[in-house]
């Protein structure tokens, strides 16, 4: 069964979205080193988006998950590593600082995934949250 075959079926998994991209790696590096107030901002910036996205699961524990990453973005002219990478530290960090999951390390990250499809109209970041260990309300 095919990982969005499993998403249309398994209404149970929780989910957010974040409507638009975030910057890429290397752009959040470029921040960095031109600035490191600016870079932190940015970084600052994206947790804050990525937190109002996740509003209506912040209530939501879990112990450990598996992470589901589907990237619509407006075009193929972003490299996929480069747009995957700066995001999930995005999106664990905020998790750990909403207290979704204790820490973005081994113990509560068991693995993630990521799809990339191209939506020019409507880019985005679609997450999906997959619970492989007990989790807790």
């Amino acid at each position: 069964m095919s990982i969005l075959r499993q998403f249309e079926i398994e209404p149970t998994m929780a989910n957010f979205t974040i409507y638009g991209k975030f910057p890429t790696i290397n752009e959040y590096i470029k921040a960095l080193n031109n600035n490191r107030y600016v870079g932190a901002n940015l970084k600052r910036d994206c947790e804050e988006s990525a937190m109002w996205s996740m509003s209506e699961i912040k209530h939501l524990r879990f112990d450990k998950v598996i992470l589901h990453y589907r990237f619509f973005e407006p075009n193929q002219k972003r490299d996929k590593d480069n747009v995957f990478t700066f995001t999930t530290k995005i999106v664990q960090d905020a998790m750990q600082e909403l207290g979704m999951i204790d820490n973005d390390g081994w113990k509560n990250i068991e693995n993630f995934t990521h799809d990339f499809f191209v939506d020019k109209d409507n880019p985005r970041i679609e997450v999906y949250i997959e619970e492989v260990g007990k989790g807790k309300e």
